[in-house]
């Protein structure tokens, strides 16, 4: 096969997609491993910690990048998918590596891979690591894209890896048993290296797992765990390599999940890299991340953005808005993908929404706002308090023209969603 070469990123991107398209799926290590293995690439300059789960994978990598970053680590982070630049997906001392860099990792792997055929997703794994074993960071942060016994970063032995919860979701790739889905999220686990799980009632799958392989597990309610103390904060105790109980005291309220925020601090522990309590404390008050739980200030009214995509996700999002109640009502802009558990997101979510602006999201597998209102309605919720519409940028402009003082307007459903309103809204993605 003849060797490609372009000189932009925006042309390998295209020819990837093309090529490669986006939305497939291919599970298993044999071919890519070859490419991998082809490039030789050393890592043994950085720590690598891999971050698996259902939920809280991305909230949980930004509280361990700020962390080790306001410690004066050099932080890679590797995650997916990205909102409005592809650059998003590898970054480096917290900013999106630049296209040259990207652009000489894909060079590299084209000139290795031979007829070996690599999903999108393979790609994007080999020129995060490619840019990596150059750039050598102190702390490599690597989001597994689905699964994790399969996924395409798992060719990568790390030194700590983590699983933050186990729910069902990707049942088309993953099955619809919660304790088999925990069995393939185990299989980033290595044999004689630390194991970390946030999963409070963990899947009997991955503990044996675990067990079996000889992993050191700690998990979360046994090893490590928070508490929350009245007019106090919150409270943190888990353990270090050697066995000592480190427990840390008046944690703030902060942005992001505090269960993900317990599971960084077992990593950080066992990393030997958990700063002093102030520093810490500091650290995770302003640790946040696109899309979740994220605020923006448009014109008078308070925009909340969250992929929220799963019933866990829902669930989550909705005690939220529940536990910070606002003087008007809340409008819910809400685009989904037909191939998520829909019914039971919809059911969670219900009881904080007023109003309901629902958009088709035309991409493969984009549910319609039709489907979206039948569903609705079915749930007991009233026509004049819903309203459909064609894309994510119809129902913003909708709901411009109807919110009044008072109001918050939430956006959910998918990143698709996320990234089409920050788009609208001419948003960098950052917070207010």
């Amino acid at each position: 096969m003849a060797e490609v070469s372009f000189t932009t990123l925006q042309q390998w991107l295209e020819w990837i997609e093309h090529n490669h398209p986006v939305d497939q799926i291919e599970l298993g290590l044999d071919r890519l491993r070859q490419v991998y293995e082809r490039m030789a690439l050393d890592l043994s300059a950085s720590h690598k910690v891999i971050v698996g789960g259902t939920n809280g994978k991305g909230s949980t990598i930004a509280m361990l990048d700020q962390v080790l970053r306001d410690q004066g680590k050099t932080v890679g982070c590797f995650t997916s998918p990205h909102f409005l630049r592809y650059n998003e997906r590898i970054k480096l001392a917290g900013q999106p590596v630049s296209d040259e860099l990207i652009v000489q990792a894909f060079t590299a792997i084209e000139q290795v891979r031979g007829d070996i055929r690599l999903t999108y997703f393979e790609y994007n794994t080999l020129a995060a690591l490619h840019v990596f074993a150059n750039e050598k960071p102190d702390v490599m942060l690597l989001e597994v894209g689905l699964g994790g016994r399969l996924d395409a970063i798992n060719i990568i032995d790390a030194d700590i890896s983590v699983v933050t919860t186990v729910s069902v979701d990707h049942v088309d790739w993953l099955g619809d048993d919660r304790n088999q889905i925990g069995y393939e999220k185990a299989g980033i686990y290595r044999a004689g290296r630390p194991a970390v799980c946030g999963d409070p009632v963990p899947p009997q799958k991955l503990t044996a797992y675990a067990n079996d392989i000889g992993a050191l597990l700690f998990q979360r309610g046994r090893d490590f765990n928070l508490s929350d103390m009245e007019h106090e904060g919150w409270v943190w105790q888990g353990e270090q390599l050697n066995g000592n109980v480190l427990t840390i005291s008046g944690l703030p309220e902060i942005a992001l999940p505090k269960a993900n925020a317990a599971t960084v601090l077992q990593v950080l522990s066992l990393l030997d890299m958990m700063p002093a309590p102030e520093a810490l404390r500091q650290s995770l008050s302003n640790a946040s991340l696109t899309g979740r739980m994220q605020t923006l200030k448009v014109g008078q009214a308070d925009y909340i953005l969250d992929v929220a995509h799963n019933p866990e996700a829902a669930a989550y999002l909705a005690a939220q808005l529940q536990d910070k109640p606002v003087k008007g009502r809340t409008l819910m802009v809400l685009g989904m993908l037909a191939d998520k558990d829909i019914d039971q997101v919809l059911a969670c979510l219900q009881p904080a929404i007023d109003h309901w602006y629902l958009a088709t999201l035309d991409k493969p597998r984009g549910q319609t706002a039709a489907a979206l209102v039948e569903k609705l309605t079915r749930l007991g919720i009233a026509d004049s308090q819903q309203a459909a519409y064609t894309t994510v940028a119809e129902a913003l402009t909708a709901v411009a023209d109807e919110i009044e003082e008072g109001d918050r307007v939430i956006i959910a459903g998918s990143f698709f969603t996320v990234s089409e309103a920050l788009l609208v809204l001419n948003m960098d993605g950052k917070s207010a």
